[in-house]
């Protein structure tokens, strides 16, 4: 996978494709205006689609239009993340090859990245599992509690760590991803890492 999310790429205008444009115009229509202010007219124009009724062929309704999406994200993160602590073996080197992902997928595929850090899924998958509880921040937390064990991060309590990790790593994604910031992400990465890491770290250090 190189440690890639598979972003939903479509190679052909066969019938058998047009979920995957589906899901596409989705995507892109949710991350630019949100779920709610997105219709299934909208999604069919954006994919093409003459009649609006032949989302029904693939999808129930818009909701299982975003659950395939959100289902579809967080199964390929949790794949990337198997990846990344399969080649690295301590915990410093994961953390580090989740956040160049991360950063990547900024600079890649910012629609997913917008579905990930700014819509709040909760308010249209309410029993969707929140961000911090998905099998990939599940096994990040291994990641530090591991770390922790091994004298890499400090000892403090292992959710309180991914909180101070993570809360820099995901509000600069996020001021990014708005334009609060204007550049690509990219430019901002080793700092933010260094900013993350040294701030769970038992000893600071940089890569």
């Amino acid at each position: 996978m190189d440690q890639e999310i598979d972003t939903l790429q479509i190679s052909s205008e066969t019938p058998a494709q047009t979920p995957d444009k589906i899901l596409l115009a989705a995507l892109k229509l949710f991350a630019e205006k949100g779920y709610f202010n997105t219709s299934l007219t909208d999604i069919a124009n954006a994919a093409d689609i003459k009649i609006t009724s032949t989302i029904y062929q693939h999808f129930n309704n818009k909701q299982t239009i975003a659950l395939t999406l959100y289902n579809s994200i967080f199964d390929n993160l949790n794949a990337s993340v198997d990846e990344i602590r399969q080649t690295n073996e301590k915990s410093s080197e994961q953390l580090h090859g989740i956040v160049n992902l991360l950063f990547k997928l900024t600079d890649d595929a910012p629609d997913v990245m917008t579905f990930l850090l700014l819509l709040k899924t909760s308010d249209f998958l309410a029993e969707q599992k929140p961000l911090l509880e998905t099998p990939a921040f599940v096994k990040i937390l291994k990641i530090i509690q591991i770390g922790i064990r091994a004298g890499e991060i400090r000892n403090i309590d292992p959710m309180v760590a991914m909180a101070y990790f993570f809360g820099i790593i995901n509000n600069t994604l996020s001021m990014i991803l708005s334009g609060e910031l204007d550049k690509k992400a990219d430019a901002y990465q080793a700092q933010t890492w260094l900013a993350a890491w040294n701030l769970i770290a038992k000893k600071s250090t940089c890569f």
